[in-house]
């Protein structure tokens, strides 16, 4: 079952970044984003229609061949004919031998009354599995009255149990201290334990633990091995936490060589931050070799959809005409968004004072219909 996204993130990634910054600064190829205008791109490539066998181009048929030896080229199958042609037959179902859940499977469907009835039993007769999808339907209040506190017990019962899931979602309720007493040790232990069980987002907050327990270099290295087993199951925030220490932290060539490309999962999985990362480290070279397009649509893309850090720095990109041409208007409209967001920029100030009233008006337009958007 989904455990939600504010469960993953009960522990801020600012530990993360508080950690990071102990760290000596890494070596990239840039210290700061480039000045110069990005290179021309690349030639698409040309569709060409294929000739006709028989028209200009076609292979000449060899007259010293014997009759009937010519080769031919194969005309092929249209994409139509295929469609309308018999495919071979899938290969039989094997039939399934393990023990169906079927209050799981009504849960799935959306049965929450029938799923309710069939775990219930269960549950009470202390199976973890059934216990834990107890507390789930009355946590959410699917098919029965929401009750947090009941929803807590049956959650306690089931971690007790060892289901996974439950003792992730019990070690969160404690830490809470919403329904039960507070209890950072107990909390910590069922963390630990669903996370060494598997559980991805125990996984993740197991690694915040332990980097918020062990301040500097130690910590992130023992939180290391639980954001890439949580990576691996696609917790966006664990790709993003695995490409910053592979980038910030002693590790092989290997997997130094892929921060990037965890990077870019957690872009593309929806995760702000990561996506104005991407950015950056596409202008400057951090992880791979510098893509200034690229590198200006992520920063673009990500400040469309409002992260403030994205707007300040594509005013900058703007200004530098880094991956796009130079544009004054569009420059002075990211640092007015940016500013009224109340991030501050010395410089971007000084830009924007200095272009004439006519360009300043244009800006506050295009950052006004962009709010209203």
């Amino acid at each position: 079952m989904s455990s939600g996204r504010s469960h993953r993130r009960y522990r801020r990634l600012t530990l993360l970044a508080v950690a990071l910054a102990c760290l000596p600064p890494v070596a990239q190829a840039q210290e700061s984003v480039v000045t110069r205008p990005a290179e021309t791109a690349p030639s698409s490539f040309k569709a060409e229609r294929p000739k006709d066998a028989t028209g200009e181009g076609a292979a000449k048929p060899d007259p010293a061949a014997p009759a009937g030896e010519n080769p031919k080229p194969s005309e092929g199958v249209g994409v139509f004919d295929r469609m309308g042609a018999s495919l071979p037959d899938l290969p039989p179902e094997k039939d399934y031998k393990g023990q169906v859940d079927e209050a799981y499977g009504a849960f799935q469907r959306g049965y929450y009354l029938t799923a309710m009835d069939k775990a219930l039993p269960r549950a009470q007769l202390g199976d973890p599995a059934a216990q834990t999808l107890v507390a789930e339907l009355m946590s959410e209040g699917l098919g029965v009255k929401r009750d947090t506190k009941d929803a807590a017990f049956w959650y306690g019962k089931a971690a007790e149990g060892g289901d996974p899931t439950a003792m992730f979602k019990y070690a969160v309720i404690l830490m809470e201290g919403k329904d039960v007493q507070r209890d950072r040790a107990k909390a910590d232990a069922f963390m630990h334990k669903a996370a060494d069980a598997g559980q991805a987002s125990a996984q993740f907050n197991w690694a915040q633990t332990l980097t918020a327990d062990n301040p500097g270099k130690k910590g992130l290295e023992l939180a290391l091995p639980y954001f890439e087993k949580s990576a691996e199951q696609g917790i966006a925030d664990a790709q993003y936490a695995v490409a910053q220490l592979y980038i910030s932290l002693d590790v092989p060539p290997q997997k130094k060589n892929l921060a990037r490309e965890w990077l870019a999962r957690a872009a593309h999985a929806g995760y702000d931050t990561a996506e104005v990362d991407m950015g950056v480290w596409l202008i400057n070279g951090v992880g791979g070799k510098p893509d200034y397009k690229k590198g200006f649509e992520w920063l673009q893309f990500a400040a469309n959809r409002g992260n403030i850090v994205a707007q300040n720095k594509l005013a900058h990109l703007y200004i530098n005409a880094i991956g796009t041409g130079p544009d004054p208007v569009e420059a002075a409209k990211w640092y007015v968004l940016s500013r009224r967001a109340g991030l501050a920029d010395p410089a971007l100030e000084d830009f924007y004072l200095g272009i004439n009233d006519d360009q300043q008006k244009a800006a506050i337009d295009a950052a006004n219909k962009f709010r209203r958007k």
